[in-house]
Order: C-alpha cells, then sequence, then structure tokens
C-alpha cells in the first residue's frame, strides 16, 4: 500500500563523503532564463486554483496566482519549502538532469494549502489553495534547497491547518519544513523532517499538520478526514513485501536472525510465540525460507524499515548509526581477514597492552574504506602508508592500569558500573534453586551460612545481615544454567550457572564475599558446584580471580542481551510501531513520543541484520553463543515486567529501595551510597515534572483520557500486538485517568532515555580493556575435574591459565571495536531536554514547562558534580574511581562516558 509519511522532527545535517548507495544528486541550474508562471482564474470560489507555465526570458522567476475569489479580501502569502540536501545529493552540480529542467519549469513541487474549517454555507471541505513552487535562485546556505511558491488567500479561507505536498521530480526528496509568511500572527512554520517519494512511485498527496495539536475529539473539523485517512494509510494490512519508500507500520516474530537455506548450523527458533515469548518487530514481508517456512529470508542487505525512521542520506558519516553499519560491514569483515588463528589468544597480559600502543594491522586495501568511515578506531601510520586498528585507552584505564583486578571495583560496578540492574536484596536463606531438581541437580546452594560468617569476620551474625539488609547477591543460577550443556557443546566455550554474594560494609561500600560456580549433571557425570573465596593463599587467590572472569562472563553476557538489547532496544520498538498506527501526528502524545523513537527502529533493523544474527558479532564472542538471542526470550519470559521498568519499581523489586513518602523521591535507597540509583531517580523525577505539565495540559479533566479513541487503541496495541505474548498478566497498567498516563509515559521515556544511557554509554569505559568485562570464557576452572598435568600447569603458570580462560584475539577486538563505535556520541547528538521541539514551542505553556525541564536537567549537571567531588561518596570517588556521570545529561561528541539522548539512536 502507497502511503502518506508523517511529519518528523527538527535535525542537523552536515557535510561528509556518502556511505551508502544513496539518491541521484539535486542539481543548480537555470541557464540565466526563467519561466513565468500564471494562473488560470476559475469563477467558483469551490474550485481550487489552476496553475499554468509559460516561458519567460526574464532572469526573475515570479509566480502570479489570481484568485478566484477576487472580488473578495485576501492576503498575499510566501511559502518557503526547505528541501534538505542529502548526502548524495551534495556530490554534483555538472549535468542537468529531468528533475533540474522541472525546477526551471518551476514545477518541482505542489504546494496546497487545507482549511481547518469547513465551509459554513456547504458543510464541506473548503477546496485547497494550489501553487507549485519554484527553486529559489538565491539558496539559504550550502546544504539546504529552497523552493518558493505565492498565494492570494481569502480572508474568509480560514486557519491553515495541514499543507498537502506532491513531488514532481522522479525521486524522492526530503523536506525539512515548509513556512508559510504573510499571515497577521506572524509566520506559520510546519517543520516536516520527513521523506516524500515522487508522484510516480506514490501519487497519493503528502500530508503535513501543522504545530497545533489536538485530542481526536477537539480536531478541527475540517481535518478529521484528513486525520483519521492518514492513520489508515500508516497500518498496512499484514501483505506483501515492504519497499524502501513505503511508510507502513506492522507487526512481526523475530523470524529473520537465522540463514537455514544457507547453512543448516545458522538456523535459529522463532522468537514470539507460546513457546518463546517475544516483543514484536516491524514487518518486512520477505520472502520465506526454503527450510524453514516459520523464517524469512536474509536476502536484502539493508533490512525494510518505514521510510522515516531511516537516517539514509541525510544524517553524516559520523552519526552513530552510520558508524557502526561501517565497523559491522567493513571493519568487521578486515578483522577477521588480519587475524587468521580464531582461536589465538593473548599469551601475556602485556600483549593486550599492544592493542593500545601498537594496534593491529590491517590489509592495505581497506585502508581508503576505513580510514573514513572510522577514523577513531583506524589510523593511518606515516611513511608507511599502512592502516592499523589502534584502540583508544580506556578511560577507567588510564585512571587505574590494574583498576580490574581489584575485588572492590569488582563490586563497584554493581551499582556504578555497566550492569546496574541485577543486584538484588538478599531476603530468604538458605539459597535455593527452582529448577527441576530431576535435570539440574541438588537445588541447595553450596554456600553456607559458615562460610558467610567467616567472611564477615565477626562483625555480625548471617541473620542479622540479611535483616539489617546488609547482604546482596547477583544471581545468574537458575537463568544460566539450563543453557550450560549447549553452551559447552561449542568450540573454546565453557559456562556455568553462578552466585556471588556481597556484604555492604559501615563504609557504604560492597565486599564480594563467595562465588559459587554450578555444572549440572551432563555428558554421564554428577552435578557439581564449588564456591570460591577471596583468600590470602596463592592458590585459592587465583581460583577466586578465576572464578571472578567466569562471574563478569554471566554479567556481560545478561547486561548486553537483557539490561540492554532487551529491555531498551527491543521492548520499545512495539512503542513505536503502536505510536505511528494508532495516534496521528496532530495528537500530543505522539509529539511528546516522537524525539525518544528517533531512529530506535533502524538501529534495531541493523542490530538484526548483522550483530545479533546467527554468526555475528555476539554469537561468536558472548559465552551463550548461538543460544543468546534465545537467552533474551527466557529473560522476557520470565522477568520483563512493563510496570517495573518504571525506575523506582524496579529498585523496589530488586529490594534496593522501599517506599517512603517522606523521601525526597518517594523511596529509601537501601545502599544510600548508591551511584546510579541515586543520579536516575533525580533524572526520573525531572521527567515526571516534564511529562506531568504536558499531560495534564492536554488533559486538564480526567476523563478525557477514557474517551481519548486514539489514546485508548495505542494502549490497547502495546499490550495486546507489541507486547501480545504477555497481554494477559495482571501487571498492565490500566490507562483511565491523567495519572495513569503520566506513569505510562514516564516509564518509556525513561526506557528511551536514561536507562538506556546508563546501560550504553559507559561500554567502552569499562569493557574496553576486555579482562575487566570478559565476555566469554574459553576454559573450565582449573579445578573442576582437573587432571593432573592440567593441575600442574595452573599451579606453575596461573596467569597462562586466566588468559587461557579469556576472549580470543580476534573475539576481544570484535567486541572493543563494537564497544567503542556504541560508547560514542556523534557531532549530531540530540540531548534530552537540550533543544525544545518545534510542536512544544507553539504552544506557550508547553514551551515554559519545557524551559523548567531544561533548566532542572542544567541544576542536574551540577548535582552530579558535586556529589562526585564528594570524599564521604566513596562508590564515585576515591583514588582510581571512575566518576558516575552515565546519567550526567548532556555531552560533547566523541567517547565521554556522559551525555542521556533523547532516543535509542545507537
Amino acid at each position: 500500500m502507497k502511503t502518506m509519511l508523517k511529519p518528523q522532527v527538527h535535525q542537523q545535517t552536515h557535510v561528509t563523503k556518502a556511505l551508502f548507495p544513496l539518491e541521484k544528486p539535486f542539481l543548480h541550474g537555470n541557464g540565466g532564463q526563467s519561466f513565468l508562471l500564471q494562473v488560470q482564474s476559475r469563477p467558483s470560489s469551490n474550485k481550487s486554483t489552476k496553475v499554468r507555465v509559460g516561458f519567460s526570458p526574464s532572469n526573475n522567476i515570479k509566480a502570479i496566482l489570481a484568485s478566484p475569489f477576487s472580488t473578495k479580501k485576501s492576503l498575499t502569502v510566501k511559502a518557503v519549502i526547505t528541501v534538505k540536501r542529502t548526502i548524495g545529493s551534495i556530490v554534483s552540480d555538472v549535468t542537468l538532469d529531468p528533475n533540474d529542467i522541472k525546477d526551471l519549469l518551476g514545477r518541482s513541487l505542489l504546494l496546497e494549502l487545507v482549511s481547518a474549517e469547513l465551509d459554513p454555507e456547504t458543510g464541506l471541505e473548503k477546496s485547497v489553495l494550489k501553487d507549485y513552487a519554484y527553486r529559489s535562485v538565491l539558496e539559504k546556505d550550502g546544504f539546504d534547497i529552497s523552493y518558493r511558491a505565492d498565494f492570494k488567500v481569502p480572508l474568509d479561507f480560514g486557519e491553515v491547518g495541514a499543507i498537502n505536498l506532491v513531488n514532481e521530480h522522479t525521486r524522492e526528496m526530503f523536506v525539512k519544513d515548509v513556512v508559510l509568511e504573510g499571515f497577521p500572527n506572524g509566520p506559520i512554520r510546519i517543520t516536516c523532517d520527513s521523506w516524500v517519494q515522487s508522484k510516480y512511485d506514490n501519487k497519493e498527496k503528502r500530508v503535513f499538520f501543522t504545530y497545533k495539536s489536538y485530542l481526536p475529539s477537539k480536531t478541527p473539523n475540517g481535518l478529521e478526514r484528513l486525520r483519521e485517512e492518514e492513520l489508515e494509510k500508516l497500518r498496512g494490512n499484514g501483505q506483501g513485501k515492504r519497499e524502501t519508500g513505503d511508510r507502513i507500520y506492522d507487526y512481526d516474530v523475530y523470524n529473520d536472525l537465522g540463514s537455514p537455506d544457507y547453512d543448516p548450523d545458522l538456523a535459529r527458533p522463532v522468537l514470539g510465540g507460546k513457546e518463546r515469548p517475544y516483543p514484536r518487530r516491524g514487518r518486512t514481508g520477505r520472502r520465506r525460507c526454503r527450510t524453514d517456512p516459520a523464517s524469512e529470508r536474509r536476502d536484502d542487505l539493508i533490512f525494510y524499515v518505514p521510510r522515516d525512521e531511516s537516517f539514509s542520506g541525510i544524517k553524516t558519516l559520523n552519526f552513530g548509526a552510520k558508524a557502526l553499519y561501517s565497523l559491522l560491514h567493513s571493519l568487521i569483515p578486515t578483522l577477521e581477514s588480519a587475524i587468521v588463528d580464531r582461536d589465538r589468544g593473548f599469551p601475556y597480559f602485556t600483549a593486550i597492552d599492544t592493542l593500545f600502543n601498537e594496534g593491529v594491522n590491517l590489509p592495505q586495501k581497506s585502508k581508503n574504506s576505513l580510514l573514513s568511515v572510522v577514523p577513531r578506531l583506524v589510523k593511518a601510520v606515516k611513511d608507511t602508508g599502512k592502516s592499523i586498528l589502534r584502540f583508544e585507552v580506556p578511560h577507567a584505564m588510564e585512571r587505574d592500569k590494574f583498576f580490574w583486578f581489584r575485588d572492590e571495583e569488582f563490586a563497584r560496578q554493581t551499582l556504578a558500573g555497566l550492569n546496574p540492574y541485577s543486584l538484588r536484596l538478599v531476603t530468604e536463606w538458605p539459597l535455593k534453586s527452582t529448577l527441576d531438581p530431576e535435570i539440574y541437580g541438588s537445588p541447595e546452594s553450596a554456600i553456607t551460612t559458615d562460610i558467610i560468617e567467616k567472611e564477615i569476620r565477626g562483625i555480625m551474625t548471617l541473620e542479622e545481615a540479611i535483616t539489617q539488609k546488609k547482604l546482596f547477591i547477583l544471581d545468574y543460577h537458575d537463568l544460566f544454567l539450563p543453557y550450560v550443556e549447549k553452551v559447552r557443546a561449542l568450540k573454546n566455550t565453557t559456562f556455568y550457572g553462578s552466585r556471588t554474594l556481597f556484604f555492604l560494609t559501615p563504609e557504604g561500600t560492597l565486599r564480594p564475599l563467595a562465588i559459587e560456580l554450578t555444572r549440572p549433571p551432563m555428558n554421564g557425570k554428577p552435578q557439581w558446584k564449588r564456591v570460591y573465596t577471596p583468600s590470602w593463599h596463592s592458590t585459592e587467590c587465583w581460583l577466586w580471580k578465576i572464578a571472578k572472569a567466569q562471574v563478569l562472563v554471566h554479567d556481560s553476557s545478561y547486561h548486553q542481551l537483557v539490561s540492554h538489547w532487551l529491555r531498551t532496544h527491543c521492548c520499545t520498538e512495539p512503542y513505536i510501531i503502536a505510536t505511528n498506527r494508532q495516534l496521528s501526528a496532530m495528537h500530543p502524545i505522539y509529539r511528546l513520543l516522537t524525539p525518544h523513537f528517533r531512529y530506535t527502529m533502524e538501529i534495531n533493523a541493523l542490530a538484526r541484520l548483522a550483530l545479533i544474527n546467527a554468526g555475528g558479532v555476539i554469537e561468536s564472542a558472548f559465552s551463550p553463543g548461538k543460544d543468546s538471542i534465545e537467552f533474551s526470550s527466557l529473560a522476557y519470559d520470565k522477568e520483563w515486567r512493563f510496570d517495573r521498568e518504571a525506575l523506582p519499581k524496579d529498585l523496589i523489586s530488586r529490594g534496593l529501595a522501599v517506599e517512603d513518602p517522606s523521601a525526597p523521591h518517594g523511596v529509601k535507597l537501601t545502599i544510600e551510597d548508591h551511584p546510579f540509583a541515586s543520579d536516575g531517580l533525580v533524572l526520573w523525577d525531572f521527567l515526571k515534572e516534564w511529562v506531568t505539565d504536558y499531560v495534564n495540559h492536554y488533559y486538564p479533566e480526567p476523563s478525557l483520557v477514557e474517551s481519548d479513541k486514539e489514546l485508548q487503541a495505542w494502549w490497547s496495541e502495546i499490550r495486546n500486538v507489541g507486547h501480545g505474548d504477555k497481554k494477559d498478566e495482571p501487571w498492565w497498567p490500566v490507562l483511565k485517568t491523567p495519572e495513569d498516563l503520566i506513569e505510562v509515559v514516564t516509564t518509556i521515556v525513561w526506557v528511551t532515555s536514561g536507562h538506556h544511557a546508563a546501560v550504553n554509554f559507559g561500554q567502552y569505559t569499562y569493557g574496553g580493556y576486555f579482562p575487566n568485562r570478559p565476555t566469554i570464557t574459553r576454559t573450565n576452572m582449573p579445578d573442576e575435574d582437573p587432571t593432573e598435568e592440567k593441575w600442574k600447569f595452573f599451579l606453575e603458570k596461573p596467569e597462562s591459565v586466566l588468559l587461557e580462560c579469556l576472549p580470543s584475539q580476534i573475539q576481544a577486538t570484535k567486541v572493543m571495536s563494537v564497544l567503542d563505535t556504541l560508547s560514542t556520541h556523534s557531532t549530531e547528538e540530540e540531548y534530552l531536554g537540550d533543544i525544545v521541539e518545534p510542536s512544544w514551542k507553539e504552544d506557550p505553556v508547553i514551551n515554559a514547562a519545557f524551559e523548567r525541564f531544561n533548566g532542572r536537567l542544567r541544576e542536574f549537571e551540577g548535582i552530579v558534580d558535586e556529589r562526585n567531588a564528594n570524599t564521604e561518596l566513596k562508590n564515585r570517588n576515591g583514588a582510581g574511581t571512575m566518576p558516575y556521570e552515565l546519567l550526567k545529561p548532556f555531552s560533547g561528541p566523541g567517547v565521554t562516558g556522559k551525555g542521556v539522548p533523547y532516543s535509542i539512536s545507537i
């Protein structure tokens, strides 16, 4: 189905070299001649203005519009249409093509003004006012192209509620905005930021509404039909393959991660449905695989997303998603060809350091392409002309080269590191598995009361520690144990279920007490489990360090697959689809949410294409291997709840906070010096305050929420379709009052902004030196069924055993490259609360609320700085300790370890 596009939001574009095969350039050229647009008047006021084109040798291009309402007073209105020059359109202005001739003839764009009012005499929609826009001789700047149309607008035309555009070119163009000048109350600016397809590809007119937002029941009667038709066209019918220019939003299961036709080993199960619950993705409608009709073929080099969800041709090459595309499609294959031995590890820890000071030599043929697309990573070597992959030293390593080795840093990062979403309060003892003992062995934990009390060293009893909320756990036992046998069947990979216990010291820091690793009964061997504790003896000390590496792999895998991919990228896609299918572009909640959804579907499509797919980076470098994304389905089934995506409820559910109306944020933290929770709650409150101001403005009466048919359809579709595998869960919030809406919307915008920033932009800081956060372990614990020879080797060379356990060179460098790119802010980053959206600025009440929000975020910057300077807060201040800045709102470009963008755009 051919469709019309919705208006999006403003953005800036910088000139850069083209990365993708993009559209042909828009070309200049007027040959010193111009054409006169003459208008043929019609006697009836109900007829549209007709435009006729004729040649004029004059150097001035004029558009003369004779109104059919010539006996009535009218306004002279000038329309200026700004078309963004795409990356491809900057390349050449040398030749003249048919589109340039259309520019010269003044027939590039047909613009229609639509009245928001019905004709009072007929009760019908008023006729639109039409004019062809001609290209302006004077360009605004080097990157934008201006077109102009002129209208005589009758005084009884009423308020302009929308415009229609028809693209007369033979290719799509990106329309930035339309400004109508000449009205008594000032100019009307309509932000489009949207692709407009050629009329030869899509005959339907594109509609763009003005900045005024309306609930469905408040829609001006002249716009009611347009509002309904626009939504209908965006929904699709679930049929056919989607093409690049389409704007259809529809749902599908994750059935495109595998390539069974290419290799049976690359077959992957469908995620989504009763057997493997999962959120829905955007439907593409590609052909099914021959060997597995349930799966889609992966023939396309770029997966379809609705056209305005794509950044192709608009954002510059340093825009994060394009850098990631270049990394996955250029650098990673080059790396794999440069490092031939896929099993080769690092012989010494000093060999890891060479990645930062010497780098990896890349094939000569890759030099030009890689230098231009990932300049931070790929450097040119002077004199030799070679190119190398050389990593920047991560900030955490700059502060303390041995930070990764310290137990206190291991514990601190559970509160202030990459994955603050796993630590829980211990509330029951003894620890016990819920898995079937017939399959997985004894459910009782090997961590006993004696072990814990020995480690606490007489400070208090275990019972007192639990009562006083001093005992915490990273529990990856029941989630990972079912995958141990399957993962161990993979080459050079091992896996365990694990539990790690921490004690909250009087200083407010965590101290690791014990690690339990478990292997279920398998291959004729009984269940194996062992508890490791910090020790002063060399043998136990090295076993503890290797056990920590095993736990860090579990935490890294959970972080990437659940805290990051599942809970932000994956779970947000249904919100985006439902918003575009059910909320009109003039709906206030659509306009509130749109900045938080920018480019997420494009990033997710790229992840499906080359990151989380069968044989992709995740499967090849993370311990769950080919079961990685299936594991995220298990986590979705067992753990995900929409209501607990709200930060306060997440903390309460994990025992890290309790409700307390007298506390500053309505909750009291269990660990007072908890950097993520402390900063996150401030940001949550500021977000909620902004959302509250916004929602209460448009919904002054509680009944307006329940009677809003678009809003109710939106929430119903999120629950019943987008997250339909969980539609019958009792915890779904109802949507009846403004308070309900505020909680729902705040939760969504928190996930796309604060939550994502907290788990994403510190990835290179903490994972760039991979021994701190290894993603895969390749060998078992030295004391698991050891041979005499292996045990002797461990005793003689424990450092070598640890290095053998850690990722190989190719695994480490691939992950480091990805983490560097994921952690990088582009120069075009759009930070939370930084620049006001045009529709927000239009309304004085909303604009004032946004200014307060912006001020709060500036205030928050100072709060974070003050906390990081406080020497009493030992989890964010101390010798070699990284300050906690992951939720600090604003940042410059690059890997900064701070900055909270609106959306998940990398």
